[in-house]
């Protein structure tokens, strides 16, 4: 078998909903292989293209991210309501979250939302992410943090307009007493981010769950780390075309 090199995306490259169907179901697929799923609940979104109305895809209410495929995501509207006839239903609620990142940034094309075990811990505690790694470094000082309101749901409009601000023009988001958000230009990006986020919430309980005294590098150090990292709106197309190839070889049918 020959593995071609991938290529970075170009420049204003406009994915087609075909695109973006394949990757949002390899992104759902992934997030229940790595464990980051929560039965039917939890979302991921992403914006398709095209003049007039926004449109999104989402995931159709009741299936496990382990089943979604890129015919089965659903169609809906800003308020989360199902566009044309769908097959499944769709929970308007779980889009609240979703319709505010995505109306209120215009270059998040993509929002990830979890419920995880590691990422719900660190959300219930003040400190919030602690640099104890170099995962952990990449997000200092640049994860917000939304303080709980009540479950997420349109019987709070008004939440919407202090998640926006609160996120400001950041990727990432620690949602107090509630998991992790993250958004992107592109379903790659999004990832990337939540993948990582995650990592550095499971060091994090994983280290002080041993009672021990916390290593924690100078600020300026903890810095330098940061801005090593690579930014830009190509942010993880790399190990995104590696974990698409592993899809391919392993269970291509999230394709379907």
């Amino acid at each position: 078998m020959t593995i071609i090199a991938p290529r970075p995306p170009q420049p204003n490259h406009a994915p087609s909903e075909r695109d973006l169907r394949e990757d949002l179901a390899a992104a759902y697929r992934l997030i229940a292989r790595f464990g980051m799923d929560d039965l039917i609940y939890t979302h991921l979104s992403a914006r398709l293209p095209g003049a007039g109305e926004p449109r999104f895809l989402i995931n159709p209410y009741g299936m496990m991210f382990s089943e979604i495929t890129a015919s089965s995501l659903v169609v809906v509207d800003v308020e989360g309501n199902a566009v044309g006839e769908q097959i499944w239903p769709v929970n308007p609620a779980g889009f609240v979250i979703h319709s505010a990142i995505h109306m209120g940034r215009e270059d998040a094309h993509c929002v990830m939302h979890t419920h995880t075990l590691a990422g719900m811990a660190v959300a219930a505690t003040e400190d919030g992410i602690l640099p104890l790694n170099q995962m952990s470094m990449e997000f200092y000082g640049r994860v917000a943090v939304h303080e709980y309101e009540g479950i997420a749901a349109d019987d709070n409009l008004s939440e919407r307009g202090r998640l926006v601000r609160d996120l400001g023009s950041l990727n990432c988001a620690l949602l107090r007493n509630h998991g992790l958000l993250t958004v992107g230009a592109t379903v790659a990006e999004a990832f990337y981010y939540m993948y990582y986020l995650e990592q550095a919430c499971r060091i994090q309980l994983a280290a002080t769950s041993m009672g021990r005294t916390l290593s924690i590098p100078p600020v300026d150090v903890i810095e330098r780390a940061r801005d090593q990292f690579s930014g830009g709106t190509s942010k993880g197309w790399r190990p995104w075309a590696a974990l698409r190839r592993m899809l391919d070889r392993e269970d291509p049918s999230y394709r379907d």
